[in-house]
C-alpha cells in the first residue's frame, strides 16, 4: 500500500469532506478522489460509500484508518530512530498557551539556538483546544497544553501526551475583603461576586462552575481575559475573583487565598502527533521544558 495514499485516507477521517482534504493537501477534489479510489484497487475493498454529496466510511474503510495511523506512526519513529547523526535538527513547530511561553520556552529557545544551531523553532501561542486542532491538521509537531485535575480533559499515555506538571490553583480576590477557604462551603462568600475566565478556552469556566457548584452556588462569570495578567488586574480593580495557578506573580491589592487540600491543580501536558514523540527535536524541548518545571 502507498503511504501517501494513506495519509489521504486518515486525513479525510481527520476533516470529514473531500473539500477539507484538498484544502489540507492542496490537492483538487477530483485528485483526492481517484487517490481514494486507487486505494481502494489496492486493497481490494471498498472504503467508502456515498451519500448524498458526501461519503462515509464503510467498516472496511474504518478499520483500514486504523491500521494506517498505527502504520504512519511507526513511519514517524522509524524516520528518527535512523537519523544519521541522531541530533536534533531541522524545523520544530510548537504551539503553546502565553503562560508556557514566556515563562519556559522563550528562554529555553534562547539557549538552544547557541547549543543547537542546527535546530530552528517556530512558535505560536495558542489555547489548548487551538493547540489539539493545529495538531490535527499537521499544522504543528510539538503542542503545550493544560487543564484541571477537576475537569481534566489530557491523559498521560506516555507517547502522543506526557504530564509535565501539577500546580496548586489559589483564589484571587481583592486583598483584605474575604477570609480564608477551610473547606470548599467556604467559596460561598463568593456567590455575588463576578467571576472572571478566559475569553478563548472554555477550561476555566468549567473550573469556576465546578467548584462553586461544589459550594453550592452558581457563579456569574462577568469578564473574560485571555491573559492571566489581565485576569489579576480586574481583581485587583475590585471588579472580580478568579481562580489562578500559583505561579501568578503576587499583585498589590490582590490576595492569593489557597483551597483547602490544594484540591484543585491545573496540570501542564506535552502532546504531539502519533510517532513524533522519538523525534530527537520533540524529545530535546519537552525534556528541557520539564527539568525547567521540574
Amino acid at each position: 500500500m502507498d503511504l501517501h495514499l494513506l495519509r489521504v485516507l486518515v486525513e479525510l477521517h481527520r476533516q470529514g469532506t473531500m473539500r477539507a482534504v484538498a484544502k489540507a493537501t492542496g490537492y483538487g477534489t477530483s485528485t483526492v478522489s481517484v487517490q481514494l479510489a486507487t486505494l481502494e484497487k489496492q486493497v481490494g475493498a471498498t472504503l467508502l460509500e456515498r451519500v448524498g454529496r458526501t461519503v462515509r466510511f464503510t467498516p472496511a474503510g474504518r478499520r483500514l484508518v486504523e491500521h494506517a495511523e498505527q502504520i504512519l506512526a511507526a513511519v514517524e519513529i522509524a524516520r528518527a530512530d535512523i537519523g544519521p547523526s541522531g541530533e536534533p535538527g531541522g524545523l520544530l513547530r510548537i504551539a503553546a498557551p502565553a503562560s508556557v511561553l514566556s515563562d519556559d520556552l522563550i528562554s529555553i529557545a534562547a539557549r538552544l539556538r547557541r547549543t543547537h544551531p542546527a535546530l530552528r523553532l517556530e512558535m505560536q501561542e495558542r489555547e489548548p483546544a487551538e493547540v489539539a486542532e493545529l495538531l490535527d491538521a499537521d499544522e504543528v509537531d510539538l503542542g503545550f497544553v493544560y487543564d484541571y485535575n477537576v475537569v481534566p480533559r489530557f491523559a498521560d499515555n506516555g507517547t502522543t501526551v506526557r504530564r509535565i506538571c501539577s500546580v496548586p490553583v489559589l483564589l484571587a480576590v481583592p486583598a483584605g475583603e474575604f477570609g480564608p477557604v477551610t473547606r470548599v462551603e467556604d467559596l460561598r462568600m463568593l456567590q455575588d461576586e463576578p467571576w472572571v475566565a478566559n475569553s478563548r478556552g472554555i477550561d476555566d469556566t468549567e473550573l469556576v462552575e465546578f467548584m462553586c457548584g461544589m459550594a453550592g452556588f452558581t457563579p456569574t462569570v462577568a469578564h473574560r481575559a485571555d491573559s492571566l495578567g489581565l485576569a489579576v488586574d480586574f481583581v485587583a480593580a475590585g471588579l472580580g475573583v478568579a481562580f489562578v495557578p500559583a505561579f501568578v506573580p503576587v499583585r498589590e491589592g490582590v490576595e492569593m487565598i489557597p483551597l483547602p487540600g490544594e484540591i484543585a491543580c491545573r496540570r501542564m501536558f506535552a502532546v504531539t502527533r502519533p510517532g513524533r514523540h522519538m523525534w530527537p527535536a520533540v524529545a530535546l524541548v519537552v525534556d528541557e521544558v520539564a527539568a525547567y518545571r521540574g
